[in-house]
């Protein structure tokens, strides 16, 4: 982060008065855009405009109103109820997918990086052969297989995405292992059980946040493309994806139909893309920059 002062450039340094740093704005334009997202998702549970699943054929396809603020689909739906209430299945899909990845990609970059080199080499040739197989292409196998769901779509998703945890916690840990209190720790007969929780993961805490933020916007993307299959989240269920597949027969006679759940799911991705930059920018040193 640039850090500026409140002083004129010709006073020296040592007469420098206190230091403002200025708010990074990718990280605060993330924040905004997930943060609104996350209050539609809390106000969904204590109030809609209507009922997202009512259908209701005498109010079908119309405009824009008072009444219907983004109009109505083809079933009769009201767009902004739908679009509030599927904030639910996108967030819910993200956080479960997101903690399934780092629990199962954590514990194998921490035993990768503190391990010898023959279980580092074995962890990280399995851990290129998981990453091989897309977290969507391996979510479209598992609703094949399974049914198509929510559940379905979460965990194939955490466990597509997992090896970039394990790949970004080897690479943290190898740094810690290399510091004097980790020698300490092992001079002093800690286990490793206490040498991962005590000193690995606070150290890579950080370069996890960030991990954590980019793969929710992948979550985010990849259930939608699953739901406008048909391999994700089930009718009647609120579903971003869902709605772009059921209205691409208008396209031409009603875009607006495709414009509202496009625009929920490209900014819902966009803002953690920017809140994963931002956060990247803010936890790790090396990337700040002196005005």
């Amino acid at each position: 982060m640039t850090a500026v002062s409140l002083l004129p450039d010709n006073q020296s340094g040592t007469d420098s008065g206190p230091v403002r740093r200025r708010a990074n704005p990718t990280l605060v334009a993330g924040a905004v855009l997930v943060g609104l997202v996350v209050l539609a998702c809390v106000v969904s549970f204590f109030w809609l405009p209507y009922d997202p699943t009512a259908v209701d054929v005498t109010i079908r396809l119309r405009g824009p109103s008072g009444l219907h603020w983004l109009g109505t689909d083809s079933f009769g739906h009201d767009i902004a109820s739908v679009i509030i209430a599927g904030s639910r299945t996108t967030l819910l899909v993200g956080v479960v997918a997101v903690a399934v990845a780092a629990v199962i990609g954590v514990p194998i970059g921490i035993v990768a990086g503190s391990s010898g080199y023959r279980a580092d080499t074995w962890l990280m040739r399995w851990n290129d052969i998981m990453q091989a197989f897309p977290a969507l292409l391996l979510a479209i196998t598992f609703g094949a297989i399974w049914g198509g769901s929510a559940v379905t779509a979460m965990f194939a998703l955490g466990i597509g995405t997992a090896p970039a945890f394990a790949r970004v916690t080897r690479s943290g840990t190898l740094q810690v292992m290399s510091r004097e209190y980790i020698l300490a720790a092992r001079a002093s007969g800690r286990g490793w059980w206490f040498t991962a929780v005590r000193h690995i993961l606070p150290n890579v805490g950080g370069v996890l946040i960030v991990q954590a933020s980019v793969n929710f916007a992948v979550a985010v993307l990849a259930e939608a493309a699953l739901s406008y299959l048909g391999l994700g989240t089930p009718a009647p269920t609120p579903s971003w994806g869902r709605m772009l597949q059921e209205s691409q027969t208008y396209v031409f006679s009603d875009p607006l139909l495709i414009v509202w759940p496009g625009c929920a799911i490209a900014l819902t991705v966009l803002g953690f893309n920017l809140l994963g930059d931002g956060l990247r920018d803010v936890l790790d040193p090396r990337l700040e920059r002196e005005g």
